[in-house]
């Protein structure tokens, strides 16, 4: 079969990365359409993936809106060239192309604030999953997993920790290190949200310092760091997972690094205009585990982030509570392979229920 992905930003590069791969190696044909947003191309040539550029998006907001028509113009012949069976996104690129080329798509989403962008691709996909912490129902086409979209490469099963992270971060074996993540804000479900301020970070950077070495990773790269006792994140961005699994602590006003975190079983704070009481599923759950705090104000981060990393004993606590909740998570990349076979048919997949069902329980098995 054919398949053909969408990955707009280096987040779905890493979704479907090893979801590529073992399709390649079951011997199919697939194609990523990528977005040239941040460092997706970059992780698309590190990860040797097969892909064409589409489009060029900075990380400043306005700059999507302005290049949509010559996007979606590229995207269109990009599939009338490859003519795929199915086709895989995450919102208006995908399901508007797959609608134009009359080729059957399938939609992950896991946020569910983006109404517009709900209403706009939905009604042309051929199946919707969300992770089942999701809150809201999408129709009739919604499916539900067990899991986050980054069980897809940070399940136990996938992930392999580089132990010589520590070396190339130059930092000692018992060295505390925290990572500072800055979001960009200028994907089109940021728009009139924001986070930690300029301010704010250098104020942060000056409290850890005193504990731990600090390295910021700053999407949009507004934050000068020379009066500050903290360094940049310089190595590839394929290596920001191998250097987070290593950390004391992650504090960040972006989304999918603090799930991240969690997955791998670091503590990680949380703080931008989403946090609060109509916050989305999965970070309320993540939340209730014990994995990661919501906290909307500065100055909430700033006390939580000195009390977690003044305790002792922390690392092992969040590594018990992180193999704890991922046992009853699913394998993302063999869930997404199962769904691409069967053509976007997604009924009989044993892995996924409707919106609304009950979880099927199991019954007990026969001692042996």
């Amino acid at each position: 079969m054919r398949f053909l992905i969408f990955t707009n930003t280096p987040a779905h590069v890493h979704l479907y990365k090893h979801v590529v791969e073992k399709l390649l190696a079951r011997g199919h044909e697939v194609l990523v359409l990528a977005r040239d947003y941040g460092c997706t191309v970059e992780l698309l040539e590190w990860y040797d993936l097969p892909y064409e550029v589409y489009g060029y998006c900075a990380t400043a907001k306005g700059s999507l809106f302005a290049r949509l028509p010559a996007h979606y113009a590229r995207a269109v012949r990009a599939v009338y060239r490859f003519d795929p069976d199915l086709m895989f996104g995450m919102g208006g690129y995908a399901a508007h192309t797959a609608a134009l080329t009359r080729t059957p798509s399938v939609l992950v989403l896991d946020s569910e604030s983006t109404s517009l962008d709900h209403s706009m691709s939905i009604p042309f996909a051929r199946a919707v999953l969300t992770p089942d912490t999701f809150r809201k129902s999408l129709g009739d086409k919604h499916y539900v997993f067990p899991g986050f979209k980054e069980c897809a490469y940070l399940h136990p099963d996938i992930y392999e920790h580089d132990q010589s992270i520590r070396e190339s971060l130059s930092v000692g074996a018992d060295e505390p290190y925290v990572i500072v993540r800055l979001n960009a804000f200028g994907s089109h479900h940021d728009v009139g949200e924001g986070g930690i301020g300029q301010s704010e970070c250098l104020e942060l950077i000056e409290t850890l310092a005193d504990r731990a070495t600090v390295f910021v990773s700053d999407e949009g790269r507004d934050v000068s760091l020379d009066s500050v006792p903290a360094e940049p994140f310089s190595l590839h961005p394929a290596r920001l997972h191998d250097a987070l699994a290593e950390a004391e602590l992650l504090i960040a006003d972006t989304q999918t690094m603090v799930t991240e975190a969690a997955l791998l079983g670091t503590p990680a704070i949380r703080s931008n205009s989403f946090v609060g009481d109509s916050d989305m599923g999965n970070f309320l759950e993540l939340e209730d585990e014990g994995l990661i705090f919501n906290i909307a104000s500065f100055d909430g981060v700033v006390e939580q982030a000195q009390l977690l990393l003044d305790a002792e004993n922390t690392a092992s606590m969040w590594n018990r509570r992180r193999n704890e909740y991922l046992d009853k998570k699913c394998n993302l990349t063999d869930l997404l392979v199962e769904v691409a076979e069967s053509g976007g048919d997604v009924d009989g997949i044993e892995s996924l229920r409707a919106f609304g069902e009950p979880e099927k329980i199991k019954p007990p098995q026969p001692a042996e």
